[in-house]
């Protein structure tokens, strides 16, 4: 059955996608979290100036290699302007970081900044990170699922392409890398990947996490000598969350290094999961931090251009065999009814 899209929807998503419709973007709205990885390899705190730097030596070497950049609208508009001809740009909208007075981790959103603004600002398309724990009181998950529902009607009404990042989470199993929670991780994923593809939340591409942490998977590279999941359970269990999308998705890298990150994609291609390509940012570039902490710009520039280029040509030869086509989830091209 064809699925209705609009026009600017529909040129959106395939701007950030390369020639065979897989999105192979590049992440690169990291604000807190690199402001204190430059500061920790420096040993003196971050400029607002250094994060613009930085973004800006990213966005120009690896946009020659990525069909889209993620960026953010405090630190990375003049990346955008340094990007590659033809990339795609989405835009972070929400605030970086979250409420830390309880376990709740409530979303903002930046106040002087709207899906209108971000547009004009040159976003393609608007990214939402979402923290969501499937087994919270509704009483919490119900705010968070109105905040999305109203940035989905905000990209409607503007016939914008909406990713909505999402990263589950529960404070009560402790340590998020550690085993309980890796045992506990797959049906999350799969909870919030069901639960967002619904209609009313407007979701054009859903930003997912894999559903297992490799350190636990039996006979893998990333074996850390811990079990949670054979290499057979973490195939089966690629597929029981891909099963429950209803809107195509894409792989975030996590944090991970690259080898680990090519390896998970391997495995989700070997168990035939339908992803749509990557949002990759730290498993590309964070090797660059202390590069550019302690020599700088140009330094950063040359290892993004040695180590750099190689990290992301590497995931992009996995993506060409691995992914998929955005529009085959939808069964091709042909069940797309534009409107508009």
């Amino acid at each position: 059955m064809a699925i209705k899209m609009g026009k600017g929807k529909f040129a959106g998503i395939n701007a950030c996608a390369n020639a065979a419709g897989v999105i192979a973007a590049a992440a690169m709205d990291q604000r807190g979290s690199l402001e204190k990885a430059i500061g920790k390899a420096r040993g003196a705190p971050a400029s607002s100036e250094d994060l613009i730097q930085f973004k800006i030596a990213v966005s120009r070497v690896l946009t020659q290699h990525a069909s889209a950049i993620l960026l953010d609208p405090e630190f990375g508009l003049p990346a955008v302007q340094a990007r590659a001809a033809g990339t795609g740009v989405l835009m972070s909208y929400e605030k970086t970081g979250y409420d830390t007075k309880d376990d709740s981790r409530l979303p903002d959103l930046l106040p002087e900044w709207s899906v209108r603004r971000l547009v004009e600002a040159g976003a393609t398309a608007i990214k939402i990170l979402l923290y969501y724990n499937p087994v919270h009181p509704e009483s919490i998950n119900v705010i968070k699922k109105a905040f999305v529902e109203r940035i989905g009607a905000e990209c409607l009404a503007l016939d914008v392409p909406f990713f909505l990042e999402v990263i589950c989470y529960n404070d009560a199993l402790g340590d998020a890398k550690g085993l309980e929670f890796a045992r506990a991780k797959p049906g999350y994923v799969t909870a919030y990947m069901k639960e967002f593809s619904l209609p009313r939340y407007g979701v054009d591409i859903l930003k997912v996490e894999v559903p297992v942490n490799m350190a636990y998977v039996e006979g893998t590279a990333s074996y850390a000598g811990t079990k949670a999941y054979s290499r057979s359970d973490a195939m089966r269990l690629f597929k029981e969350s891909a099963a429950a999308a209803k809107v195509p998705f894409i792989y975030l890298s996590a944090g991970v290094t690259d080898a680990i990150f090519r390896e998970t994609l391997e495995i989700a291609a070997e168990a035939g999961t339908p992803f749509s390509g990557v949002l990759c940012g730290r498993a590309t570039w964070q090797d660059g931090i202390p590069v550019y902490a302690t020599k700088g710009t140009q330094a950063l520039t040359a290892w993004l251009e040695d180590k750099g280029v190689a990290n992301i040509t590497a995931l992009n030869k996995v993506l060409a065999k691995g992914a998929r086509p955005w529009w085959d989830f939808y069964g091709g091209k042909k069940n797309i009814q534009i409107i508009g």
